[in-house]
């Protein structure tokens, strides 16, 4: 860090108190939050991030170095084959990816087969690194872990100590949590981060029309956040999200995705899951960069995720 124009010791130690301890955090983070957070002067801040930023060369590029950028791009597996073929190969990273559905539809098993998951070799699909889950809900189970791990072969003690869980018991502790990811994720080789759900604190706490703008302000300044730590330690960001009833809808589906254009638009991936017959669930792309919108079948078993059986 003190190889930056304008950091010396004294800046340096106050970056690293305030959370912003590697470069890419410096130049992603808004530099008014980091004058805020360190009492430093914006003047510094904007030298300092222009050093950041050219250090990490995060200045005009051609398409084409974007595509070779791309290309660092890892790909983690749901464990359903038929669901990482419609996301392309499965979920990836430097990007977040939504899974929007009701109580019971199969977003909460994604999440825990997708922390396992991401622990593998990337010949089996995985990240080869650790998983951050932020519970907001209470749902997570480490017995499902154990469940999971065990039925892809791995030690089910060392993939529940790759799993850094925090239970998020408001809005503004969710939002603290996420702040320290920018600290967590470089030093413990986090390659996947899951909030579960993204919006469930934000939908109890703000309640009424007068506050919906500032509770919108809030969950798209953390959605941005999540999406620049994506980017700039090439991870995957797994968000869940809720639906609500929409009365206005005489046909087909009555609900919609909690969180309105702000969740639609900060999520590069939108994955829409519903209840089928038997046991299967149907997940289907509803918004995507690039990819079609397609659907598939999966169901969720003692082994986590797996393809639906075909009769």
């Amino acid at each position: 860090m003190e190889t930056l124009d304008g950091v010396g010791p004294t800046i340096a130690s106050k970056l690293r108190a305030a959370g912003f301890t590697t470069i890419e955090a410096i130049a992603v983070t808004p530099p008014m939050e980091i004058a805020e957070k360190t009492s430093i002067g914006l003047n510094t801040i904007l030298k300092i991030q222009e050093s950041a930023r050219k250090m990490l060369s995060a200045d005009f590029k051609t398409a084409l170095e974007y595509y070779e950028q791309r290309k660092n791009m890892r790909r983690c597996t749901t464990g359903s084959k038929k669901l990482d073929e419609i996301l392309g190969g499965g979920v990836e990273t430097q990007a977040i990816t939504e899974f929007i559905g009701e109580y019971g539809s199969g977003k909460t098993q994604i999440c825990m087969m997708l922390s396992v998951t991401a622990q593998l070799p990337y010949e089996r699909g995985g990240l080869e690194g650790r998983a951050v889950f932020i519970d907001t809900e209470g749902t997570f189970m480490p017995e499902r872990i154990y469940q999971i791990a065990s039925s892809l072969g791995i030690d089910p003690h060392e993939a529940a100590s790759n799993i850094l869980v925090a239970r998020a018991y408001n809005s503004s502790h969710q939002c603290l949590l996420i702040d320290k990811l920018f600290t967590i994720c470089p030093e413990n080789n986090v390659k996947l981060v899951v909030v579960d759900s993204m919006i469930s604190h934000f939908r109890g706490e703000y309640i009424g029309r007068e506050t919906l703008s500032e509770r919108q302000q809030k969950l798209n300044q953390y959605l941005h956040k999540l999406l620049r730590l994506a980017e700039a330690y090439n991870l995957a960001v797994v968000i869940t999200n809720q639906v609500q009833a929409n009365p206005a809808a005489f046909f087909g589906d009555p609900t919609r995705p909690a969180g309105g254009h702000i969740m639609a638009h900060a999520c590069t991936h939108r994955v829409y899951l519903r209840k089928g017959n038997k046991g299967i669930r149907i997940a289907r792309i509803i918004d995507s960069p690039y990819l079609p919108e397609r659907e598939c079948c999966f169901m969720i078993t003692e082994k986590g995720i797996t393809d639906a059986e075909e009769e």
